[in-house]
């Protein structure tokens, strides 16, 4: 996680969220991932986004399923935005590590871009590749595990 020195405040983690943790943290307040929330706004932990990452959650809190109209989309936004590094992914990098979907191959390169620290999702895609070593690709479990014991 992010260092510590004597006298120094640890530097939260850069994390990447795939679109579904920061969803379910978002829409879900007693779920899982909830916790999230308020260790994100406490500037416990830096959750990093991107053009194309922010246009997904844009594109999926639309979803009839969710039921929400502008002004509540907004809010949900408004809980998560300003505290989310944004952070410009260059079209052009090195190669990144196989993903069985081509549409999560944007938080690999967020993760990278960003330098983050550990990129979290529940996604079998994402978590089934290999050969990323940029950083750890974790479930929500496993890294409020590790989230837990450092703090």
């Amino acid at each position: 996680m992010g260092a510590k020195k004597a006298g120094m405040k640890k530097t939260p983690p850069r994390v990447v969220l795939d679109t579904n943790v920061v969803l379910s943290a978002l829409l879900f307040r007693s779920g899982r991932v909830s916790w999230l929330v308020g260790a994100w706004q406490n500037g416990r932990l830096a959750p990093l986004a991107s053009r194309e990452s922010v246009t997904e959650l844009l594109r999926v809190l639309a979803y009839p399923k969710f039921g929400l109209d502008e002004w509540e989309r907004q809010a949900v936004l408004g809980a998560y935005l300003p505290h989310a590094e944004t952070t410009d992914v260059p079209k052009k990098m090195a190669k990144l590590p196989e993903c069985r979907d081509a549409d999560d191959v944007k938080f690999l390169a967020l993760a990278r871009a960003g330098k983050a620290d550990y990129l979290v999702t529940g996604d079998a895609d994402l978590l089934a590749v290999s050969g990323f070593k940029d950083c750890p690709i974790l479930t929500p479990e496993t890294f409020r595990e590790i989230f837990e014991k450092a703090n």
